[in-house]
């Protein structure tokens, strides 16, 4: 019975591993998620129904008390994508989970690995990809290995270089990897295989291959998503392949990373399609999805704005690390992150960053703030004129210059939503969160949902000038809530 099982989750900051979790939660089991940094799960709904354990893979002696009492652990773990470093750490991290895996007892590993042509030129993580696995069943653990093709989900990377690419431009100059086979899975179907192998011990010790329903080329998906949305789209091949320059440009007109797309073209070199129909043995009740039924979910779950994880959703620091600054992209969302170690209590924190605005100013490059508020003005916008209620006390659905209180939960958070004129919806978050030792981390978030091109523009435009104002107004919060906390 899923009961009696203890399921150990790691990854479960990143793509697959934090849509894993639910489901095997759905299905009866209790899970226990080994985490570099806990912190990075706050939000997620099923926090409290899971055990978190802080460790690191590339630690072995924080392994042992994350495997104890588990019968199977899912391996998701892996670098960042490209470079000879990361693959390095994977292999390494991989022979540690190995040993550990088998001191421990386990009896099951399952792992996901790429569906490529291990034959053919890799890139260093795709290659990295395939030694993992074969380091994990180098161990006395039997693993399962699912080799998945490209995964299409709401915030997967193939799905975004689509969705952007196929929106934005209406005519495509394709080099030769546009035209490789290829076999994408949903992200559900995905997930239906990895929750269903721990029910069917005839996949133990199996390499399964994985794919969806249709064999297609790139090219074949840009036109079956631009089918999905009514758009019209001219595709002109070339002879050349050219999958740096393909990534750099990609990096250019989309909000994606030339690292985060590189692989995936380089793994577009040659076919990549499952091999033979095992999987589809083992599993004969899990009902595939076509391409672009995959994509009209995924086009659902945007709509509606439920944002679940997404490709840049995992950590690649070592547990306890704090970051200055991280930007992500989050199914088309921008998001900029800012954090600061306070030493101070979240109340005071708290009392710094609400009493913000207004006649006490932003704190920092005030004279832009009020050329922002003049700009929106003149098109039509409310301006930076109706200032705050309250010098000190704030609530929720009030106005704050050009911004409304769209969240407030006390000594905790504080979210505001633009309500200047903009082409899409931005946000400023700011949250406190308790430390050890009495300390808080600060943390500044701005979030914009770009409509079209327009807001991609503005985007853009406006993302040097960020890099001054919420630096300077992150250090500013720190200094009034030193000089709050002094006061009498």
């Amino acid at each position: 019975m899923p009961q009696d099982k203890l399921i150990l989750v790691t990854g479960a900051t990143g793509y697959v591993g934090g849509r894993l979790v639910p489901r095997l939660l759905d299905s009866g089991y209790r899970v226990r998620v080994l985490v570099r940094d806990p912190a990075r799960l706050q939000g997620r709904l099923w926090l409290e129904q899971v055990e978190v354990v802080p460790g690191d893979a590339l630690q072995p002696e924080s392994l042992a008390p994350a495997l104890a009492d588990v019968s199977v652990a899912y391996y998701l773990i892996h670098g960042l994508q490209g470079g000879k470093v990361n693959a390095e750490r994977d292999m390494t991290a991989a022979r540690n989970f190995a040993e550990a895996a088998d001191a421990a007892g386990l009896e099951r590993i399952i792992y996901l690995g790429e569906l490529v042509d291990p034959t053919a030129r890799l890139s260093p993580y795709l290659r990295s990809r395939h030694e993992t696995g074969y380091i994990l069943r180098q161990g006395r653990v039997p693993v399962t290995e699912f080799r998945a093709g490209m995964i299409i989900g709401s915030g997967s990377v193939l799905f975004e270089m689509l969705r952007y690419l196929a929106e934005r431009e209406p005519v495509f100059i394709c080099p030769r990897w546009y035209f490789s086979n290829a076999q994408p899975i949903a992200i559900r179907n995905t997930l239906d295989y990895l929750v269903a192998a721990l029910e069917q011990p005839e996949s133990v010790g199996k390499l399964l291959e994985i794919g969806g329903l249709t064999r297609l080329t790139y090219a074949d998906m840009l036109l079956g998503y631009a089918q999905v949305r009514g758009l019209k789209r001219l595709l002109i091949p070339t002879p050349f392949y050219l999958p740096l320059l393909s990534a750099y440009w990609v990096h250019l007109v989309t909000p994606l990373t030339y690292k985060a797309v590189l692989p995936l073209i380089e793994g577009l070199h040659a076919d990549s399609l499952a091999g033979d129909d095992l999987a589809r043995k083992l599993f004969p009740s899990i009902d595939l999805l076509d391409f672009q039924t995959a994509v009209r979910y995924a086009l659902i779950k945007i709509e509606k704005g439920e944002i679940e994880t997404t490709w840049s959703s995992a950590l690649v620091t070592s547990k306890g690390d704090i970051k200055p600054y991280t930007f992500e992209i989050i199914e088309g969302m921008y998001i900029e992150r800012r954090q600061a170690l306070v030493h101070l209590p979240t109340e005071t924190v708290f009392r710094a960053y609400t009493g913000i605005g207004g006649s006490r100013g932003w704190l920092y490059l005030d004279w832009a703030w009020v050329i922002r508020g003049w700009l929106d003005k003149v098109v039509g916008g409310v301006g930076l004129r109706r200032g705050r209620r309250h010098p000190n006390d704030i609530r929720t659905g009030e106005s704050l210059d050009f911004w409304r209180v769209e969240e407030l939960v006390p000594n905790r958070r504080m979210r505001l939503q633009a309500e200047m004129k903009v082409p899409g919806k931005a946000w400023l978050e700011f949250e406190s969160e308790e430390q050890e030792a009495g300390q808080t981390l600060l943390t500044v978030s701005a979030y914009f949902d770009a409509h079209g091109v327009l807001g991609f523009l503005y985007w853009y435009a406006m993302w040097p000038f960020h890099k001054f104002i919420f630096d300077g107004m992150t250090s500013e919060i720190t200094k009034r809530a030193k000089s709050l906390q002094s006061m009498p």
